[in-house]
């Protein structure tokens, strides 16, 4: 095997395979990826056994052949060359590749590609396009309510799914932490199969978002009972699927939230920020009292020191006492965008609603806390 590739290219395709790179190495051929030369491409692959990467990127091939390097010393020798050489790699004997590049010369251990495990690329599943800016969007909205709590790990994920309503074709994206949902709809033109509904692992989500975050083009993605396969240009991104039941959603969202509370967006969050600071490090709590266009923030900590703070709002409701853990207010109230946002509550233990105007498909649902 012999090839040339720029500098560049390389390294942005193995920034996209590294990141599901098995770290713990239950077994070494998991620490590898496979680089596959052929006809003036090169095919790389990585896996963790659940999660598998394969691009394919143009470079000069003077001769066919496969191997496998350790991703994390590849990964760290191509980021400290410089951007704009050309690397040229070269392996004869199946035991050891020599990378050069410039004056550098470096000579790594390899595995054969027969010991890498055979990734499954095929999928007869349900087919949906989506465009990535979109899908992007519903992921990086909705991700950090996903739970990290592994004993419930069907909540270790995003919930997906696509319904057929009244002629729309609507794909949504739940996550949820048990104290916290974020919900995402977005309705699609074209006429899709529904999906009724598969989680996502988090891992997939966070990995499949850095991809998106560079691409503005139509995703192709593929989902059977058990695997979801994402086409991203000369990229597939195959995962397997969490087997478990995510809790019925719409039953957490209320609907007979009367009482409206209206306020901008970075007032809010700048108040809570500041308010938060002497709160409670394992139990950050903070009361909101709403009063007739008033809203008083406080809180108070094991060692008694205080804070409060008031804001000047909008409200239509009844006067209500209510504490909230101050990071999950702080981390709905960054993912709205609106200059107003709207909070709509109930009374003092029912879950709230936060929502913008403007994207009236994104809904946040917040428990409270016991103050």
């Amino acid at each position: 095997m012999k090839f040339k590739i720029s500098r560049s290219n390389f390294f942005k395709t193995l920034s996209h395979l590294q990141g599901i790179v098995d770290k713990k190495n239950s077994l070494p051929i998991l620490a590898n990826i496979l680089i596959e030369a052929k006809d003036n491409h090169l095919i790389l692959s990585s896996t963790d056994m659940d999660i598998s990467i394969i691009e394919k990127i143009g470079c000069d091939v003077f001769e066919d052949g496969s191997t496998t390097i350790n991703s994390q010393i590849l990964y760290d020798i191509v980021r400290k060359i410089d951007d704009n050489s050309e690397i040229e790699i070269i392996s004869n004997n199946g035991k050891l590749v020599t990378l050069r590049s410039e004056g550098s010369r470096f000579s790594l251990a390899c595995l054969p590609k027969e010991d890498f495990p055979i990734i499954e690329k095929d999928n007869s599943g349900t087919n949906i396009i989506l465009n990535s800016k979109i899908l992007f969007k519903l992921i990086d909205k909705t991700k950090f309510a996903i739970s990290n709590e592994e004993t419930r790990y069907f909540l270790n994920g995003l919930y997906f799914n696509v319904t057929n309503d009244d002629n729309k074709n609507i794909v949504t994206l739940v996550g949820t932490d048990g104290h916290r949902l974020a919900k995402f709809s977005h309705e699609i033109n074209e006429k899709i199969d529904q999906v009724s509904g598969v989680i996502i692992p988090k891992k997939t989500i966070y990995e499949l978002s850095k991809l998106l975050s560079e691409f503005d083009n139509d995703v192709n993605i593929s989902i059977s009972s058990n695997k979801i396969v994402f086409i991203v240009g000369d990229i597939i991104f195959i995962s397997k699927l969490i087997d478990g039941s995510f809790p019925d959603y719409k039953r957490v969202i209320p609907n007979d939230n009367k009482n409206i509370l209206k306020i901008n967006r970075d007032k809010l969050l700048s108040a809570v920020d500041r308010v938060s600071t002497i709160a409670n490090e394992k139990s950050p709590v903070i009361k909101f009292k709403l009063l007739q266009n008033i809203l008083n923030l406080n809180t108070i900590n094991t060692e008694s020191s205080t804070a409060s703070e008031d804001l000047s709002i909008s409200y239509e409701g009844d006067e209500i006492e209510i504490g909230f853990n101050s990071k999950y207010i702080m981390d709905i109230v960054n993912n709205l965008e609106d200059n107003e946002i709207s909070i709509n509550l109930k009374d003092n233990t029912s879950p709230v609603i936060a929502q913008e105007n403007s994207n009236t498909n994104l809904v946040y649902v917040l428990m409270p806390m016991r103050v």
